[in-house]
């Protein structure tokens, strides 16, 4: 996905001739910390709460302010990697888009990333979360899919997590059952190591219950 896709009009820039007070005002209704300042077409960065707090008049329009502005930007054609990548760097609120001439073309909340991060991890989907353990030299999702697969489920999403001067990797897979015993079965197999499971309900344990219970009874 590009980074032009997950532009939205809803927060609009401010710019020079606008007061403190209406950029505070904008920055409490659309929850954000951060807002570009453009004039015209033109992006002259982003302005931050913390700029503004200390000026006593907030009737003073943020042009005549010495504003040390940040200028961080994603170029519409970028990579939504990139703009995540900002918003965590720069610990910001909205990440700027500027088509390719620099002009400014709109704005990327942190709202909407996260929104956006939610259905890139499907974490709204019902389903059982695996984490897996394994060497770095053996990392075939290739192979994970065929295993997921095998059980009739698909994966929903993955990610993986590294661990310095360490050959071995996390990966994470959601799956799209909740009953993933018999994949469980098919990794161990396979000599996977299952480092956790989350979400995870396995249908033959009210079974096995009701079957202990009743074996119990027959005891007494």
């Amino acid at each position: 996905m590009l980074a032009i896709e997950l532009v939205a009009d809803a927060i609009p820039p401010v710019n020079t001739s606008d007061s403190i007070q209406k950029v505070f005002d904008r920055m409490a209704e659309f929850r954000v910390r951060h807002l570009p300042i453009v004039n015209e077409e033109q992006f002259l960065g982003l302005v931050s709460e913390d700029d503004l707090i200390e000026e006593p008049d907030y009737n003073t329009p943020i042009g005549a302010l010495a504003l040390s502005l940040v200028n961080p930007y994603v170029l519409e054609e970028q990579h939504i990697y990139d703009v995540i990548r900002l918003f965590y760097e720069r610990d910001l609120s909205v990440v700027p888009v500027l088509d390719i001439k620099k002009d400014y073309v709109g704005l990327i909340s942190i709202n909407t990333m996260n929104e956006y991060f939610a259905k890139l991890t499907a974490v709204s989907e019902p389903g059982g979360i695996i984490v897996l353990e394994i060497s770095n030299k053996n990392n075939s999702l290739a192979h994970m899919s065929q295993v997921v697969e095998s059980d009739n489920a698909q994966i929903l999403s993955s990610y993986t997590r590294t661990f310095p001067d360490s050959t071995r990797m996390e990966v994470t897979l959601k799956v799209n059952k909740q009953d993933i015993s018999n994949i469980l079965a098919t990794f161990l197999r396979y000599g996977y190591d299952v480092k956790a499971t989350f979400n995870f309900t396995d249908h033959n344990d009210n079974a096995k219950d009701r079957f202990d219970s009743f074996m119990n009874y027959l005891n007494l």
